[in-house]
C-alpha cells in the first residue's frame, strides 16, 4: 500500500483504484496518508498558503429545479423569494471594490424568466462599472440554463459572456460527477456529460474554472475517487482547472434530510473522512491541478487550517457574503477579513499570502508587522452593514415578482 504513496508524493502517475485503501485508513496508515499529502504539497506548491479578497453575490434564490440537497433555493411563490435588480449587484459588487476585494463570485437560483441575455447583461454592467475587478460567475448549470432559454449553444452564451468580461467560471454544480448519485440527489439537474462539456468548452475559449466535488452524503469511495479522476482526464487535455475544492455535505436543512430520508443517506463526511479525502485529493490530483482548497465555510476555520497539513495550500476568500452553506445549516459565519485568514494561517506555522483569483500572488506576509489596516477589518458593525441571508429573503427592497410573460 506504501509504494502508490511513494509514487504519488513524487508526482508519479497512479491509478484511482490504487488509492482507494487509503480513504479508510486509521491509526498509523492515517499518519502515514497525512505526511505522503504534506510532502506532495510542499513539493508542488510550497508552504505558501494563499487566500482571496472577494465577495458573492447570490442575487435570486428563486430557483425552477429542486435538487434534494439543496436548502438556498425558493419557489417563485415563496413568501422568502428575492431577485437582486442590476443596479444592487453593481452596488455590492462596488462596495467590496471599496473593501479591498479583487473578484466577485456571481451565481444564484435558476429564475424561470433569466435567459442567456440577462446573463450577460449582468456581466457587462459589472464590468462597465469596475472593469479591474475579476467576475468569476456562473455555474455550468446556470450557463446551460441561459444557452437553452436563448436559444444559443453552450459555446455562444460561454462567448457572449467572454466579450463583455467575464473572467473565470466557477465549477460548481459538479456535486458528485456520476449520473445514477445526480438522479438521487438532484433529479433534472446538469448531466455529467453536459457539466463535462461547458467545462471544456471554457477552456477552449481560454475561460479558466474551478473544480468542485460535494462528499458525505449518497456518494460511495469509489465515486469519489472517479470524480477525481475525471477531472484530472480533463485537466491533462485542456490545462483549465486553477484549483480543485472539496465541499462537503451539510445536511442540516437539506430537503433530502428532512423529509423522506434515503436509508443511506449520510450527515455528511466526519472529519476523519474530510483529511483522508484531502490527502488523497492532493495525491492524486496535485501533479494536474495543484492548488487544493480547504473550505473554511463548510468545515470551520480550525478544520481548514488542519487540512493546511493534509495537502491544502489555500483557505479561499472573504466571501463578505455566503448563504448556500448558511441556509443549509452550517455555522461557521459568512465571512473571514483578511487578517483573519493570515492569523489562521500563521497559527498553522505557515506564512500568508494575498492571491488572485488565478493565483498571481499579490501580497506575500512575512509577520504581523507586514499587515495592513485591511478595510473590512475596520468597518464598525459589519452584520448590519452586509445583512444575512435570512436579512435578504425578508427585505421588502427585494421581493421577487414574477415579471408578466412577454407575448
Amino acid at each position: 500500500m506504501t509504494d502508490v504513496l511513494t509514487r504519488a508524493a513524487a508526482g508519479l502517475p497512479v491509478d484511482w483504484t490504487e488509492l482507494r485503501p487509503w480513504l479508510a485508513a486509521t491509526g498509523s496508515d492515517l499518519e502515514t496518508l497525512r505526511q505522503a499529502a504534506d510532502a506532495a504539497r510542499r513539493a508542488q506548491v510550497g508552504d505558501t498558503v494563499t487566500y482571496v479578497v472577494n465577495r458573492n453575490i447570490n442575487f435570486t434564490n428563486v430557483c425552477v429545479k429542486a435538487c434534494r440537497f439543496c436548502a438556498y433555493a425558493r419557489g417563485f411563490r415563496s413568501e422568502q423569494s428575492y431577485r437582486l435588480p442590476v443596479d444592487e449587484v453593481v452596488r455590492r459588487a462596488t462596495e467590496a471594490w471599496e473593501l479591498g476585494a479583487t473578484e466577485v463570485c456571481m451565481q444564484a437560483g435558476l429564475a424561470p424568466e433569466l435567459t442567456g441575455h440577462d446573463y450577460v447583461a449582468l456581466c457587462r454592467a459589472v464590468k462597465a462599472a469596475l472593469p479591474d475587478l475579476h467576475v468569476h460567475a456562473f455555474s455550468p448549470e446556470e450557463v446551460k440554463f441561459g444557452a437553452r432559454k436563448s436559444g444559443w449553444t453552450f459555446e455562444e452564451m460561454l462567448r457572449r459572456l467572454l466579450d463583455v468580461g467575464l473572467g473565470s467560471l466557477p465549477g460548481t454544480s459538479a456535486e458528485i460527477l456520476d449520473d445514477a448519485v445526480r438522479q438521487r440527489i438532484a433529479p433534472g439537474r446538469i448531466t455529467t456529460s453536459e457539466w463535462r462539456q461547458v467545462i471544456t468548452t471554457a477552456h477552449a475559449l481560454g475561460i479558466p474554472t474551478t473544480s468542485t466535488i460535494m462528499t458525505g452524503h449518497l456518494d460511495t469511495p469509489d465515486d469519489r475517487l472517479a470524480h477525481l479522476d475525471l477531472l484530472r482526464r480533463i485537466q491533462s487535455e485542456t490545462g483549465g482547472f486553477t484549483e480543485f475544492v472539496p465541499l462537503s455535505f451539510v445536511h442540516a436543512e437539506a430537503p433530502m434530510w428532512q423529509a423522506d430520508r434515503p436509508s443511506d443517506l449520510r450527515a455528511g463526511p466526519t472529519p476523519e473522512d474530510v483529511l483522508r479525502f484531502t490527502a488523497v485529493s492532493r495525491l492524486l490530483l496535485g501533479p494536474h491541478i495543484p492548488n487544493l482548497q480547504a473550505s473554511w465555510v463548510k468545515e470551520g476555520l480550525d478544520l481548514a487550517t488542519t487540512l493546511l497539513d493534509w495537502g491544502a495550500n489555500d483557505l479561499g476568500g472573504t466571501l463578505i457574503n455566503e448563504s448556500i452553506s448558511t441556509a443549509a445549516g452550517a455555522g461557521h459565519g459568512q465571512r473571514r477579513t483578511p487578517s483573519q485568514l493570515r492569523a489562521a494561517i500563521r497559527a498553522a506555522g505557515r506564512p500568508a499570502a494575498e492571491r488572485s483569483t488565478l493565483y498571481e500572488l499579490r501580497r506575500t506576509f512575512d509577520g504581523p508587522a507586514d499587515d495592513p489596516v485591511d478595510a473590512l477589518d475596520a468597518l464598525p458593525d459589519p452584520d448590519h452593514r452586509f445583512g444575512s441571508y435570512a436579512a435578504l429573503a425578508q427585505d421588502q427592497r427585494f421581493t421577487y415578482s414574477r415579471p408578466r410573460r412577454r407575448d
